[in-house]
């Protein structure tokens, strides 16, 4: 009897312990919108920007005076983004607080190579937030695209309307603007880049030596290369959609020596999650609200498609990124 009073106090002991847990963890979640709305004002505001160009770091009236705005204001801003470890503050003296870069906020930076300023600034937009308040009649609907549900017409329909290594050639399939492909091509001279993509893309990308452009539908055929390389690309579509552009890719590839190249997020569900994992579910939940048929894959998931698009192989590699490189090879 003794052991059976002492085991319902221990149990009542920690539902007390997970009901106080939940009063603190409810909050993070109602104000879970807080940190994409803070980051988009720091970079509408250009703060890493302001403070990068003055060596680094700046006193809170000198960030001030910089951006014109209010020193108030400003200092609870920044109080914040401290907070969550996107600058930080050091002591100059007694009397002054001079706020510093991370490696954070320099990503929040314009115009420099691995920013990711457009992406916060695109995805907490209101086009984009908009398809999120629509995800729980998309559920009850069991189909169709909140995006759609939002704005009338699908992602890519909306895009349109808003647009006014042993391997001597690689196409680029889906390469938008080319910017991966002249990374490439400037790092490896010697390859023959061929970017491919719908005629509206591709006659405007900027050009460049080593690339050349083609417009062309990916789902009817592909430019012949000794590699097709498709990043962020195949997340977009239905596993019968993918199957289909994997077809064409391995068709414009050569049988003994081609291979494809996907860079994509890679979803573990056998629970060996790290720094990333949460991203690349996150991810998942993007394609959920924003396309129709979209989905961030399992590596069963990728194994299916590749199979059955005709490849005899394929490898996955992890690397320490969202993404993971898989070759699969004809």
């Amino acid at each position: 009897m003794g052991s059976i009073i002492a085991e319902s106090k221990l149990t009542k002991e920690a539902e007390a312990i997970e009901a106080a847990k939940a009063q603190v963890d409810i909050w993070q979640y109602i104000f879970g919108f807080t940190p994409m709305a803070v980051l988009k004002c720091a970079i509408e505001l250009e703060i890493a920007d302001v403070i990068e160009s003055h060596g680094g770091s700046m006193t809170l009236p000198d960030l001030s005076s910089s951006l014109n705005c209010s020193q108030s204001y400003l200092h609870r801003i920044m109080r914040y983004l401290i907070h969550r470890g996107i600058f930080k503050q050091i002591s100059q003296d007694q009397s002054s607080i001079c706020y510093i870069q991370t490696a954070l906020s320099r990503l929040l930076m314009k115009n420099t190579a691995n920013s990711l300023a457009a992406l916060v600034l695109l995805e907490s937009s209101p086009v984009m937030l908009a398809p999120w308040h629509r995800l729980s009649a998309r559920a009850l609907n069991n189909g169709g695209s909140a995006f759609e549900a939002a704005h009338g017409e699908d992602v890519w329909e909306y895009a349109l309307k808003t647009l006014d290594i042993g391997i001597g050639s690689v196409v680029d399939v889906g390469g938008g603007d080319g910017t991966s492909l002249r990374s490439l091509v400037k790092g490896c001279p010697w390859i023959r880049g061929i970017n491919f993509d719908l005629s509206y893309v591709v006659s405007v990308a900027p050009k460049c030596d080593g690339i050349e452009y083609v417009d062309g539908n990916m789902f009817e055929s592909v430019p012949k290369a000794d590699a097709a390389f498709l990043m962020w690309v195949l997340h977009d579509w239905s596993d019968e959609e993918c199957i289909q552009i994997l077809k064409n890719c391995r068709e414009a590839i050569p049988k003994d020596t081609g291979k494809v190249i996907i860079a994509e997020a890679v979803i573990d569900e056998g629970g060996d999650e790290d720094k990333y994992s949460d991203v690349r579910l996150a991810l998942d939940m993007v394609m959920l609200a924003h396309t129709e048929k979209g989905k961030e894959r399992t590596v069963k998931e990728w194994e299916y498609v590749l199979n059955e698009a005709g490849f005899t192989s394929f490898s996955v590699k992890h690397i320490q990124s969202i993404i993971s490189v898989i070759e699969a090879y004809p």
